[in-house]
């Protein structure tokens, strides 16, 4: 499967780059695809070859590959991992409301606007779902 998504990352590369360079006066979409299908293409291939390298890399190692797997499902790990993702959380609120009172006061279009308040709210309200959800549960 790993090798699936790398070639899906080199065709959506190659793709993209073809696109660049054959493209000579971009319109609308046009302008920002070739660019999205190198990005994409670029992360769809680094995490395929990054699970076939380690798969490889693993294979021939049980030992390593169960204190790996140890390691990933350890209480503690889990717990860190879950209180970064709560801090990281915690100050994205804040960047994301200052960056969108920033774009507000800059004038820029009313659409970007709307589309990061949504994009905040979507966030907030998701946060709050589950905050509610545990609360029952716990």
């Amino acid at each position: 499967m790993d090798y699936i998504i790398t070639a899906i990352g080199i065709l959506i590369l190659g793709s993209g780059l073809f696109l660049v360079k054959t493209i000579t006066d971009p319109q609308g979409i046009m302008k920002a695809l070739p660019y999205i299908c190198v990005g994409l293409g670029c992360g769809i291939f680094g995490h395929g070859m990054g699970n076939v390298i380690s798969r490889e890399v693993l294979k021939n190692s049980p030992k390593i590959q169960k204190q790996l797997e140890i390691d990933k499902n350890d209480e503690r790990n889990v717990a860190i991992g879950n209180s970064a993702k709560a801090k990281a959380y915690d100050m994205m609120i804040f960047v994301f409301g200052a960056l969108m009172l920033s774009y507000a006061l800059m004038g820029t279009g009313i659409i970007i606007v709307l589309l990061l308040v949504f994009s905040y709210l979507f966030v907030v309200i998701y946060g709050l779902y589950y905050r509610f959800k545990y609360n029952k549960e716990m």
